[in-house]
């Protein structure tokens, strides 16, 4: 692979501290799920000499579980076996068998089914599953140990790109320089405001409770979402009897829910929840988030290149933040092994633009598309309720758009990064 040399003259400004810094192929800010994922994957294509770096002070703390947990639709499944993580995950994974929904109000006593898919994207093969996300970031961190990546709990404080690489400081004292410099570093990423690219966003005025709920019967792998006037409010299978309750509301009133007592907020969760499974309680104790949308003007700097939510946030309506993110992974790994193999230097412009153009249309297909279902069905609209339930019985009525529905949701439409096809790269 390529290597850096960065006691070129043309190495710029920073010439004398780029001579004395550590050295690195690639640098990670960022240590959740994004960045790990990244950092595997770089591994695997890169090969076992490569240095890879990844900063963030919150490695230096033990994990809290807060009870959330994601949708890992079968693309990204694929991914995290691929780079070798999926089997210490796989454990506390439950795979999304069919899923069930409906458009009703709160206090409806019958909510009609309008749209029902089975869960599988190939035979045996679900099209999700759900994993707490303690259970995720713990096995990634494993993984990554286990592989050689170089975990650092620090912050970056500054960087400098010229036409050598990146020089990097942060609390561990010496620069670090390397060649490609990655933000994985979350929806306000200090590094893309460093790296002064824009951020398009706004707020929905909603806010998601998240909780784990248990639940007198099993759930069989079936995951319901219930279109409400203030939003949706699903209930997604984990193992044993419980779920992942994702809970949409304005956020004056998840503010008013969170501060009612237990036993009433009790309530409140059996009238949406219903009858299915029997008696259900709140197992974890409910957090209330600001839901929104952003979008970074660019997914590329000099030398840089912004993964995940850095990148980009989009409604969690269809559950697929996260999966946006890992085929950010995917498709950024790929560009930079493609070129590290032909000896190319693997942060070049034409490289990252290569990444760029990947990702960020499907990434802004993806945003307008969750941003309009919020819309549609976030209301208390007759008119607009009746268009989309007769929008909905008609999808449940075609089985090749259904399945089309299905692959989409699993990631396994358009161009598919190798990784997500299962590939090694």
């Amino acid at each position: 692979m390529a290597t850096l040399d960065a006691t070129r003259p043309e190495a710029g400004a920073g010439f004398a501290a780029a001579a004395a810094a550590e050295r690195a192929d690639v640098a990670i800010v960022g240590g959740g799920l994004a960045g790990l994922s990244l950092a595997l994957a770089l591994r695997q294509g890169l090969g076992p000499d490569a240095d890879i770096v990844l900063y963030d002070p919150a490695l230096a703390k033990d994990f809290i579980d807060d009870g959330r947990a994601s949708a890992i639709a079968a693309g990204a499944r694929r991914l995290l076996t691929t780079i070798g993580a999926w089997e210490r995950i796989s454990r506390e994974a439950e795979p999304i068998r069919s899923m069930v929904i409906t458009d009703s109000r709160t206090k409806d006593v019958a909510r009609p089914t309008f749209l029902t898919f089975d869960g599988d994207v190939e035979p045996g093969e679900a099209f999700a599953h759900m994993v707490p996300n303690a259970a995720l970031q713990q096995a990634l961190i494993d993984t990554a140990r286990e592989a050689g990546i170089d975990l650092r709990a620090a912050a970056v404080d500054s960087f400098e790109a010229d036409r050598g690489g990146v020089t990097l400081a942060s609390g561990t004292g010496r620069p670090l320089r390397t060649q490609l410099l990655v933000a994985c570093d979350g929806a306000r990423s200090r590094i893309r405001s460093m790296a002064g690219i824009g951020n398009v966003a706004w707020g929905y005025g909603q806010s998601g409770i998240t909780f784990v709920a248990e639940h007198e019967r099993p759930h069989e792998g079936r995951a319901e979402e219930h279109f409400l006037p203030a939003g949706p409010f699903a209930t997604l299978p984990l193992p044993g009897n419980r779920c992942c309750v994702v809970w949409t509301e304005r956020t004056a009133d998840a503010e008013r829910l969170l501060a009612l007592p237990s036993v009433v907020f009790q309530e409140e969760l059996e009238q949406r929840f219903g009858h299915r499974y029997g008696w259900v309680k709140v197992a974890t104790q409910p957090k209330a988030y600001p839901l929104g949308f952003a979008m970074a003007r660019s997914f590329i700097g000099d030398r840089l290149a912004l993964v995940g939510d850095a990148a980009h946030l989009i409604h969690p309506i269809a559950g697929q933040g996260l999966n946006m993110g890992l085929r950010d992974v995917a498709a950024l790994a790929e560009c930079v092994t493609d070129a590290a193999r032909v000896g190319l230097d693997f942060a070049s412009p034409t490289v990252l633009e290569r990444y760029q153009r990947w990702r960020r249309f499907d990434t802004l297909a993806m945003g307008v598309a969750t941003d309009g279902l919020n819309r549609l069905f976030s209301n208390h609209s007759d008119a607009l309720r009746a268009i989309r339930d007769v929008g909905l019985g008609l999808v449940d009525r075609l089985p090749r758009l259904k399945g089309l529905f299905i692959r989409d949701a699993a990631g396994l439409t358009g161009a598919v990064p190798k990784l997500m096809r299962g590939e090694a790269l």
